[in-house]
């Protein structure tokens, strides 16, 4: 039988019962009709700021209900924006710090003024506990800034930005959430592997963000969530009730809207929100309002390339005709005697991170993709592979990028390999990068893809153009977590092959 006073009689709560209920806070007795303990917990113990300023008990919406009856151990919520996970991430695992001890809890937020954010939330909590425990058992201390701990218990509760260095590490995490994963700066990947080494076997993770295009660290994960055992969440704006205004007319529903309202039971309120929120946001609308989960990461207010043509040719694109070296190798089509071929290169320094070397086949007079490499490998072995490749295609002309790594491998090239035919610019050997060849390159890219999109084979190529996009400063690569390399090697290779053309037809 369950005790269940110290949920409801606020009064009598102390360490010793909720200590009791620290063990069962996923339990369901009866007479809380389908409610856990600890969504009762929070209802009474917990206090949120609402939308218009209040200071209210927390009570769990539509959404926060939905995930705790499908949460898992390890979770990853896809979500549009502002319906409540964030908060209830906070108080999920505020409650299991303060019902368990030996606890420590870590949010990751996207910025340092969203860490402020939640932790004002987690302040919050402790503000508005009952004054005996607040006082007594749950007296806290704080050893820094963005810091509460409970020393009677031996537990605490940490609110970091991503952009911490070393966030999480030399610790033994309990509870993990990491909020608006797909907005992380620098590595979000390579943090993320540094915060789940430090969380515990037992430990509960909960991944959680808005869409922010195709690629990188969260779009990675969501779709490799069953891999890992890890329990989707998906949440469409229509959960959140406050997303309504005035009604429209019924007749002027169009095919689009009716098969919303079909599918999930819209009212008129909520396709006049629709319509506004389209109005504002106009291209970022799927994104930040997500509707399902393919859309909603197709949308990209900051993408360089045509989506359109991206996402049309993707849906076609042939598998290779043969495969080598485990994948890193696609071939769709063999050389042919007598034709002419351009391979662009956009070397890396090697190692089993960063970046990869990247390599495209391109047809000279046709512009026809016909191979594609991929591979983290070093200077020697790039340069070995590249004389490989081009030999069997006809000799064909490499054009390597010489910036930083570059240098290397087409040193080998000419004076170890003895390659005969290397891109030259300005009386250099290989292909300079720089403000004007950049936007140069990636633009015949932009262009080729919209005129003659048949002439891309491969999905890992299309895939990173999916996430190539404009970055704050001004400049152009891939969004954080993902990769530009094939992007860079194919724009390389249009570019040199227009440039040869040309002077075949003066010459």
């Amino acid at each position: 039988m369950y005790d269940e006073e110290p949920v409801f009689r606020l009064q009598e709560l102390n360490s010793e019962n909720l200590l009791t209920l620290g063990k069962k806070l996923d339990d369901r007795p009866g007479s809380l009709q389908g409610s856990s303990i600890l969504m009762a917990l929070a209802e009474k113990l917990l206090r949120v700021r609402t939308k218009s300023g209040s200071t209210e008990p927390l009570q769990p919406n539509r959404v926060q209900q939905a995930f705790e009856c499908t949460r898992g151990q390890r979770n990853i919520v896809l979500k549009a924006r502002q319906l409540g996970l964030t908060t209830w991430a906070a108080a999920r695992f505020f409650l299991k710090t303060i019902t368990q001890r030996g606890t420590l809890t870590l949010q990751v937020a996207h910025t340092l003024d969203s860490a402020e954010e939640i932790f004002r939330i987690v302040h919050r909590f402790v503000d508005n506990l009952p004054e005996q425990l607040r006082g007594g058992f749950l007296k806290t201390s704080h050893a820094n800034s963005r810091q509460i701990c409970f020393p009677k218990l031996d537990s605490e509760y940490r609110v970091v930005s991503a952009g911490e260095r070393n966030a999480g590490r030399g610790l033994t995490v309990q509870n993990l959430h990491c909020s608006e994963l797909a907005r992380w700066p620098g590595d979000p990947a390579e943090t993320l592997a540094g915060l789940r080494a430090a969380l515990s076997p037992t430990g509960e993770q909960i991944l959680e963000s808005t869409p922010n295009g195709v690629g990188g660290c969260f779009y990675d994960e969501w779709h490799s969530a069953a891999e890992s055992g890890t329990v989707k969440h998906f949440y469409p704006w229509w959960l959140e009730e406050q997303y309504r205004l005035e009604a429209v007319e019924p007749d002027s529903l169009s095919e689009e809207e009716r098969a919303l309202t079909t599918a999930h039971g819209l009212t008129l309120e909520q396709i006049g929100y629709r319509r506004q929120v389209r109005a504002n946001f106009r291209g970022l609308a799927c994104q930040e309002f997500a509707e399902d989960e393919e859309t909603c990461f197709r949308a990209s207010g900051d993408s360089v390339f045509e989506l359109e043509s991206v996402e049309n040719r993707l849906e076609v694109v042939p598998r290779p005709a043969e495969t080598r070296r485990n994948g890193e190798l696609e071939i769709w089509l063999p050389p042919l005697p007598g034709k002419h071929y351009v391979i662009g290169v956009d070397p890396a320094g090697g190692g089993s991170e960063g970046d990869y070397t990247a390599a495209e086949v391109i047809e000279a007079e046709s512009g026809l993709q016909c191979a594609e490499f991929a591979s983290h490998m070093g200077g020697l072995e790039t340069a070995r592979f590249l004389n490989e490749l081009g030999r069997e295609y006809n000799d064909a002309w490499l054009a390597v990028e010489r910036n930083n790594h570059g240098h290397g491998v087409l040193w080998l090239l000419e004076s170890v390999f003895h390659y005969p035919h290397i891109y030259q610019q300005n009386n250099q050997l290989g292909w300079i990068t720089n403000s004007t060849t950049r936007p140069t390159s990636i633009g015949r890219l932009n262009a080729a893809l919209v005129d003659h999109p048949s002439l891309f084979m491969s999905r890992r190529l299309l895939t990173e153009c999916r996430s190539f996009v404009r970055l704050p400063d001004g400049t152009t690569g891939a969004q954080p977590g993902a990769h530009d390399d094939l992007v860079m090697a194919m724009g390389i290779g249009l570019a040199v092959r227009d440039e040869i053309l040309e002077k075949k037809r003066i010459g």
